[in-house]
């Protein structure tokens, strides 16, 4: 019998790392798509790992057509998709709102909501055709509030909530879950305990295998219950008061 199949979209070596791990962990065959296969090498080693087929598709989120077809080749290759993640993100680069460019705006768009509406256009019509399958929109505190200093972001963070939002409200009904899920936190990363410096400790960032351990709990939600938002946070997290 054949496994069923998690697309990672931005299988990078921290979240999607561990997404990937957990998938696979579950029974699950890995796609990772990246722009690059160095890109996305942790994630589906820690897949190999665990004995199942794991294949990688070359895409970039700034280029929606290559989401769309990479994904339709995965399906070809691998099997229709069961799980969707869409990890990627675009820049943090801190500005003025002022001082935004016309091609930063148009760059987080591409990335935060065109790419992550081709990677849904992608898998949406054989899960509707199903009545099953679950999409994942990795998203951040962003998504709920603007920022001085950093406007790109959550431009982008609210747009994709507003197109993960439409499409649940659209599809839910065909037995599609979709879910978008904040990120409250920053995560357990080597870039981010350097970052911290002395204040890293235990417990001060969220671990991406955890965090992963939640994308697959929501997973397994019964339809009579879904969450089509979620926020995922350590529980020492104080930021956001």
């Amino acid at each position: 019998m054949p496994r069923p199949v998690c697309a990672i979209v931005g299988a990078g070596e921290g979240l999607g790392r561990a997404l990937a791990a957990k998938f696979a962990k579950e029974g699950f065959d890995i796609a990772a798509l990246s722009r690059s296969k160095e890109g996305s090498a942790m994630a589906m080693e820690a897949a190999c790992a665990l004995d199942v087929n794991v294949g990688f598709f070359s895409a970039d989120a700034t280029q929606p057509e290559t989401v769309e077809a990479a994904l339709a080749q995965a399906a070809g290759d691998m099997g229709e998709i069961d799980v969707l993640i869409y990890n990627a993100r675009g820049s943090f680069t801190a500005c003025a709102p002022l001082d935004m460019t016309y091609k930063a705006l148009e760059d987080i768009f591409q990335v935060e909501v065109v790419g992550a509406f081709a990677a849904a256009k992608a898998v949406l019509p054989s899960m509707i055709e199903r009545s099953q399958g679950s999409i994942f929109f990795s998203s951040a505190t962003a998504a709920y509030r603007g920022s001085g200093k950093f406007p790109l972001y959550a431009i982008g963070k609210f747009g994709l909530r507003g197109l993960s939002q439409s499409l649940a409200k659209a599809y839910a009904r065909d037995g599609v879950h979709i879910v978008h899920v904040r990120l409250d936190c920053d995560l357990d990363v080597p870039i981010m305990r350097k970052a911290y410096g002395n204040a890293y400790g235990p417990g001060v960032l969220a671990s991406p295998d955890a965090v992963a351990e939640s994308y697959w709990l929501t997973h397994l939600q019964p339809k009579t219950a879904w969450s089509n938002e979620i926020e995922i946070r350590p529980h020492t997290e104080t930021w956001t008061y």
